[in-house]
């Protein structure tokens, strides 16, 4: 009989990053064949320029405000916020203030 693998269990993503000042961090949580999960931490005014994934993504924001572009649309972002975005969907975002987001990547 084969063991299985132990959950990969984050109680609370907040303590998994400090936003930093005048900074981003960004921290692999789990990574996989299937999916990429990435925890971003933006101080406010910090960006990330267009650019865009070969990956479909989900970003969930866990703290602050995100105004996230996807193509032509504008989206204020908050804590319980959702967003799905095709893959090569070009994309930028800044944060207004100190903020943490959950990046899913879905591979296929």
């Amino acid at each position: 009989m084969t063991d299985k693998p132990s959950p990969r269990v984050f109680p609370d993503l907040l303590t998994e990053v400090e936003v930093p000042e005048n900074g981003t961090l960004s921290r692999v949580l789990h990574q996989d064949d299937r999916i990429r999960l990435v925890l971003f931490a933006f101080d406010t005014g910090q960006e990330l320029t267009e650019h865009s994934s070969g990956s479909a993504a989900i970003v969930q924001v866990v703290r602050g405000h995100i105004r996230f572009r996807v193509g032509n649309e504008t989206h204020d972002l908050e804590p319980s916020s959702w967003l799905y975005m095709e893959e090569k969907t070009p994309h930028a975002l800044v944060a207004l203030e100190p903020s943490v987001m959950l990046l899913t990547l879905l591979r296929r």
